[in-house]
């Protein structure tokens, strides 16, 4: 029998550190690019160019490309996730700071496990998890009430709801991307889906009306979507690939409540984001209800 090589552990950490820190560093990218580009543009320049470059590789690689089944479910999940999730997570940051953002989308969590309950029957409502469910809930309405005087303005109305439409859509997405017909390889699903996405957003964009003039475009909003397309989209993506093949689920999943904090805290230091007692008590509530039900075994129901 063959023995498993072990991976040097600088590796491992490397890794840990790119889904850690580019994941988190994304939302404050995605900030600076629509404050001079329309939102629906630059996500799609964004995943249309990480896409091709993906499925092109995937292609090279000797890969097939999906089936027409295949793409009838790529461009339903591309629906879900480019239009529902990340189209109104770009609008959302026109409204919302990118570390409250990043906090709403860490939503996603919960409404999974809702999913989990109602759709998948692989969780049961237990005391623990209510409790989680309702933590994770608090801490929206403390980013956003009017009515809890805890210093500091509470975000955005309608960001706040398009962040919890696209939490939700993520995990609708979730639960159907374990039922669909998908290309078996990862690289060429995502590229697929990311080229589907990018495709549907520029439709979407047009039909808005939005357009830009790329010589009125500063460099640093540049530099944000090509940071956005090589570190957030390729090598977030591949660095993720390699890490769950060699690490626990469970461990890697750990970013779902560490992309929040880098967001928040690169969101005061670099773009003079608000840090106060509101923010603060926010973050640690959906959080902790984050890590609660993230770290719970899944119980199927026989």
């Amino acid at each position: 029998m063959g023995t498993s090589i072990p991976r040097p552990a600088w590796k491992i950490l490397l890794a840990f550190a790119v889904i850690y820190f580019v994941w988190g560093s994304t939302f404050l990218a995605i900030r600076v690019g629509v404050r001079e580009v329309p939102p629906l543009l630059f996500a799609a320049m964004r995943f249309l160019a990480a896409g091709l470059i993906l499925y092109c590789w995937a292609i090279v690689r000797g890969e097939r490309p999906p089936s027409r089944r295949q793409w009838t479910a790529i461009f339903l999940l591309a629906i879900l996730i480019f239009i529902l999730d990340y189209g109104l997570l770009f609008w959302a940051e026109q409204r919302v700071p990118s570390g409250a953002a990043a906090v709403m989308m860490a939503m996603s969590a919960v409404f999974m496990a809702l999913a989990e309950i109602i759709f998948l029957r692989s969780q049961r409502l237990t005391i623990r998890l209510s409790l989680a469910l309702l933590l994770g809930i608090g801490g929206v309405v403390v980013l956003t009430s009017h009515s809890l005087h805890l210093g500091g303005e509470p975000i955005n109305t309608m960001g706040a709801v398009a962040l919890i439409v696209a939490s939700i859509s993520w995990s609708v997405a979730s639960v159907l991307t374990r039922k669909l017909p998908l290309p078996t390889s990862k690289v060429m699903s995502s590229g697929a889906m990311m080229v589907a996405g990018g495709l549907l957003l520029v439709i979407t964009a047009a039909a808005r009306g939005e357009n830009f003039h790329p010589l009125n475009v500063s460099r640093l909003a540049w530099l944000a979507l090509l940071y956005l397309i090589v570190f957030g989209s390729i090598v977030g993506f591949t660095t993720y690939l390699w890490l769950i093949h060699h690490e626990s689920p469970t461990k890697v999943g750990t970013y779902a409540y560490v992309n929040p904090v880098v967001a928040v805290l690169l969101g005061y230091f670099l773009a003079g984001e608000s840090l106060g007692l509101r923010t603060i008590l926010g973050t640690l509530f959906v959080l902790t209800s984050v890590v609660v039900i993230t770290t719970m075994p899944a119980k199927i129901v026989e």
